[in-house]
């Protein structure tokens, strides 16, 4: 302990040692005492010194610090200090107030260098990883900061070093559970010097929650308004997200991108921002860029696109566009926020055109930004994000595009002058005295007629008013005269691009560009001149215009036909001059910044020469205006002919594709319909099995209250057989008596039969005695009268027998009847004489009984009756479900028979393709046979391959 109190500066005899002796004593010390707490206090030596003397305890104490670490761990004080220790020595982030002005600057790669050394076996950074777990403070905090601190000086290293340690990123995505925000935050500045360019620790660190947990730290923060640790989360999330498309896909399959609405709420009072605030929403704004930046697959860019629109994303960003008191560089990054979520996705920039400026009278937003474009007062990098927006807002949107050029026709032009247009915009900006806004005005009507050939037919009817009394004159000429005119060369340059754009693919305007006598001489002249550096620019625009006027020429002007052009170019300026300066455009330096991605970004305006998508028009006509240059006007004309060949058999392909996909599209609406009907039918069955086995349930109910039925009847007969017998003789006496009735009727009927005989009977004999006393009657009647008599006689006797039957069935049921009116009353005097009844109980009872017995009768006889009818009705479906069967069976067949036809069309398409080829390598061999050179159209000819080969993909798949 003597020696320590010397250490750390108490008296002491003698000379001072120096810090290398000191710090050598302390390493033996640290290895050879056998008492924790001298080890201890030589380890928290040796902390207070590895700032001051880095070097030194770096070599001489690592070993031993190690060592402790690896020995010592019970006790968490000494691995605590030997952690801070080691952090000193490996940090480079030392802090001002702890170094002397007249010490020499650390080198720099000295913490990367006792890195290497640490990490040099493996097994340390697996141990580090293991006390990181600790849940003790004074363990892992200076874990986590020795950690991160080795992340920064070797991170690959390190990186993969945890990457193959077992849970080793999992042990890290604790710490953002911890309760403790010092370790929380630290983690966190953890994981983003481990998540740095390494998609497989940031896929492992997506799917290890690491995307709620973020969220809910920047939630818990107070969003936008929160401290540095939301921008540490930010920043965090921009490594997982960026350039990983899985962690993108993951991000919006969850559903956080819904999350991040809350962080563009601004309410009205936008003054005094802090810059804490800026900065955090300068980084959600440019996550979000990350989710929809155009570099990502379109697919994924689409979707993200989508969920922001539908979530309300691109409201709360479209209301901050529109705030007042917002920031300029925060305003900036949400317009170029905008642009990059409406780009390419046809119902967010119908939704932007919908949007209003909150002025009086309301301005779209549109026309509001245009105007912050065109006016120079304006900060550069904001009238650069207004062209962005507004390119984005055309890109892929014919609409838009439609929209824009139909501010600038006749018709639909404002005759009041009330309202600004975004076409009267454009053209103030391209004919300003502003070089820039004669730019960024020309490339954005370029956009506005990129790939619309309708659009650039119509924008030839522009007419522009240029003084008063002067006819007007079109767009087209008054650019072309602006041109002529010698201005800057940005504006030279913005208007070249502009023509360049208009006139390619689209012969109209390439006539009317020829017909101004002074455009052709003006191009020739200006590619001819040797001029400087900054004009080479210029000729080899004009180089490209003039490029694009001979290859787009239809030959309708007989002084500019191609063959003509292509003289005047041989005379005046040269094939090889003319190649070379069209060469200029893309050996610019310029070009090559501005090919690289969509977003105009320039350090100045002086740099503002390409737009992007030019670049992509340049590289396409580049070598076919080449190539035409040298052709005579022998092979154009075969090239023409080849060219109207080939555009007839690709308008045969493009017919038959169109035919295939209409059939395709029909057999496919037919089986939906199929697999729909399919489904009905299904569920009608299971309906139909359903009420059966509802109908036998019924059936079971109604026998077992048959059997209840009975087995009351027998609970409430007190006296055995006599009380069930009275149960049923009520209705058995009812029966009877209506037999009894009915015999009544029956009698009454025969003895009404019986008198009507007996009167006929006298009748006939009163005929007889007027026969006796005359003698005049023949023996004939006699005899006959007699047998008639005798068989009246005979029916008589039947009769009687008949009646004496009746009556005797009669007296028989009369009988039956006062046995059984005997047998009721006995049966009443046993129930009378019941003490328990009484006279009054049994009969209630019994009436009582016989209703609701006769009532339940009643009920199951009408249920029995329902479910009868409930049957027929399922009969009738079932029936009818087997119709429906049945038709669909005869459409299968049909359809079957309709695939097959088109198997046949699509073979007979086959072999007409087939023959084509055949004729176009026909007329190939007889130009190379004539001498006139071919071009090899393998690559048209594998792409016509490659469609015939998914159209056969389709046919098997049907």
């Amino acid at each position: 302990m003597n020696f320590l109190r010397g250490v750390m500066g108490g008296p002491s005899a003698g000379p001072q040692p120096s810090g290398a002796e000191t710090i050598q004593k302390l390493c033996d010390r640290v290895a050879s005492s056998t008492l924790l707490d001298d080890r201890r206090d030589a380890v928290r030596a040796l902390k207070s010194l590895s700032k001051k003397y880095r070097l030194e305890v770096g070599t001489q104490a690592m070993e031993h610090l190690i060592h402790v670490l690896q020995t010592d761990r019970s006790d968490s004080e000494i691995i605590g200090y030997a952690l801070d220790t080691l952090y000193n020595i490996i940090s480079n982030d030392l802090e001002e107030e702890e170094q002397e002005e007249n010490l020499p600057k650390q080198i720099d790669d000295l913490g990367s260098q006792f890195t290497e050394i640490f990490i040099k076996q493996q097994e340390n950074v697996t141990l580090l990883l293991s006390l990181v777990e600790e849940f003790d403070f004074h363990v892992r905090w200076p874990g986590v900061k020795l950690l991160t601190s080795l992340l920064k000086q070797q991170g690959p290293q390190v990186q993969q070093i945890i990457l193959v340690s077992p849970m080793g990123v999992s042990r890290l995505m604790d710490l953002l559970a911890d309760s403790r925000e010092v370790i929380r935050n630290d983690g966190v500045l953890l994981l983003q010097q481990l998540t740095k360019s390494n998609a497989a620790i940031q896929k492992i660190v997506a799917f290890e929650n690491a995307f709620e947990r973020l969220l809910d730290i920047i939630t818990e923060e107070g969003n936008s308004d929160g401290g540095i640790v939301v921008e540490d989360c930010l920043l965090l999330l921009q490594n997982l997200l960026k350039n990983n498309n899985s962690n993108q896909n993951f991000f919006k399959e969850g559903s956080y991108i819904q999350r991040m609405k809350p962080w563009f709420e601004v309410g009205d009072d936008n003054c005094g921002w802090s810059a804490q605030k800026v900065t955090n929403l300068h980084l959600m704004l440019q996550l979000v860029r990350v989710l929809v930046s155009p570099t990502n697959p379109p697919g994924a860019t689409s979707s993200c696109q989508k969920a922001m629109f539908h979530c309300g994303l691109l409201q709360q960003l479209c209301t901050i566009l529109m705030a007042t008191g917002v920031p300029a560089d925060i305003l900036t990054e949400t317009i170029n926020t905008v642009s990059e979520v409406i780009r390419g996705c046809q119902m967010n920039q119908d939704y932007f055109a919908s949007v209003n400026a909150p002025s009086n009278p309301p301005r779209p937003a549109i026309v509001v930004l245009l105007m912050s474009m065109v006016n120079e007062r304006q900060p550069f990098v904001l009238r650069c994000a207004v062209l962005y927006c507004f390119q984005c807002f055309l890109y892929k949107n014919q609409k838009g595009q439609g929209e824009i050029v139909s501010t600038l026709l006749p018709s639909t032009i404002d005759a009041t002058g009330n309202s600004v247009s975004a076409g009267q915009l454009l053209c103030g900006g391209l004919f300003s005295t502003d070089s820039l806004s004669n730019w960024c005005a020309a490339v954005a009507l370029a956009h506005a007629l990129q790939e619309n050939a309708s659009l650039k037919e119509q924008l030839l009817r522009v007419q522009l008013a240029t003084s008063i009394g002067n006819p007007p004159v079109s767009l087209l000429q008054q650019c072309t005269n602006i041109l002529s005119q010698g201005s800057k060369v940005q504006t030279r340059v913005g208007l070249l691009m502009l023509l360049c754009t208009w006139l390619s693919n689209c012969s109209i305007a390439v006539t009317h560009f020829l017909h101004n006598t002074a455009n052709i001489p003006f191009l020739t002249g200006q590619i001819a001149e040797n001029l400087g550096e900054e004009e080479q620019l210029v000729q080899g625009l004009c180089a490209l215009l003039l490029g694009i006027s001979i290859y787009y020429n239809d030959n309708s002007l007989e002084n500019y036909r191609k063959e003509k052009l292509k003289q005047l170019i041989e005379k005046r300026i040269g094939r090889e001059n003319f190649i070379e300066k069209l060469g200029f455009i893309s050996k610019h330096e310029l070009y090559s910044r501005a090919a690289q991605k969509p977003q105009p970004s320039f350090s100045s305006p002086d740099h503002m020469m390409f737009d992007h998508e030019f670049t992509k028009l340049v590289k396409e006509l580049e070598g076919v205006i080449s190539k035409a240059i040298y052709k005579s006007s022998e092979e154009d004309k075969k090239e023409e002919e080849v060219k109207k060949t080939l555009e007839q058999h690709d308008n045969i392909v493009t017919h038959y594709k169109k035919v295939i996909r209409e059939q395709d599209q029909e057999l496919e609406e037919l089986k939906q319909r199929v697999n729909t009907l399919t489904s009905q039918n299904e569920q009608l069955q299971a309906t139909v099995t359903q009420q059966v086995s509802q109908i036998q349930q019924h059936k079971d109910q109604y026998n077992l209250l048959k059997v209840q039925l009975g087995k009351d009847t027998q609970h409430h007969n007190s006296h055995g057989d006599t009380f069930q017998v009275n149960g049923f003789q009520t209705e058995e006496v009812s029966r009877l008596k209506e037999e009894l009735e009915e015999w009544k009727t029956k009698h009454e009927l025969l003895q009404g039969q019986l008198r009507e005989r007996e009167s006929v009977s006298e009748n006939l004999k009163s005929p007889q005695l007027e026969m006796g006393t005359a003698e005049q009657s023949s023996q004939t009647s006699r005899s006959g009268g007699l047998e008639h008599n005798d068989e009246l006689q005979k029916e008589l006797e039947m009769l009687r027998s008949q009646i004496q039957l009746h009556a005797a069935e009669i007296s028989k049921l009369q009988l039956e009847n006062q046995k059984l009116q005997v047998s009721n009353g006995t049966s009443e005097k046993n129930v009378a004489a019941d003490p328990v009844l009484g006279d009054g109980a049994t009969a209630a009872n019994s009436s009582e009984l016989e209703g609701r017995l006769q009532q339940e009768i009643k009920e199951l006889k009408s249920e029995v009756k329902a479910l009868s009818e409930e049957k027929e009705v399922l009969k009738q479906h079932l029936d009818s479900s087997s119709s429906t069967v049945a038709i669909l069976q005869d459409e299968k067949s049909k359809l079957q028979q309709e695939v097959a036809e088109s198997k046949k069309e699509q073979d007979d398409l086959l072999v007409l393709l087939a023959d084509q080829d055949q004729k176009l390598l026909a007329l190939k061999i007889k130009l190379k046979d004539l001498g006139f050179p071919v071009e090899d159209d393998d690559d048209i000819e594998s792409g016509d391959q490659g469609d015939e080969d998914e159209d056969g993909d389709e046919e098997e798949q049907d």
